[in-house]
């Protein structure tokens, strides 16, 4: 069983910064790609940022600049950094691993959601 746990949401003011961190525990292979999306009330789910198993990264226009992700690949830990912040960068952020696991196969798994509200 493999399960990812977010950590590092809440309120800020805008132009603040937020860390928030995603850790993948359970029976492990390997993992391709991870990744961060987000939901904002009313509207569709997005990406955010991504970044690939050789460290290449993608962002959404909207955060590039602003936002940086990173992983650690001995924690199968995913980082979104998360600068300059915008109150539309409110939104619930969803992280995202496509994890190779020993008893299932390649397969996506999400967390469990966290809240990050931009607002003074």
């Amino acid at each position: 069983q493999v399960q990812l746990v977010e950590s590092g949401g809440g309120l800020v003011q805008p132009g603040g910064s937020l860390r928030l961190s995603c850790a993948a525990s359970g029976s492990i292979f390997s993992i391709k790609t991870m990744g961060w999306y987000r939901q904002a009330p009313g509207k569709q789910r997005e990406l955010a940022a991504a970044i690939a198993s050789d460290g290449s990264t993608n962002y959404a226009d909207s955060v590039k600049g602003r936002f940086t992700i990173s992983r650690d690949n001995a924690k199968n830990t995913v980082y979104l950094q998360m600068n300059s912040l915008k109150p539309e960068d409110t939104a619930v952020y969803y992280c995202y691993a496509k994890i190779l696991s020993v008893t299932v196969g390649f397969n996506d798994y999400w967390g469990q959601g966290s809240q990050v509200t931009v607002s003074s």
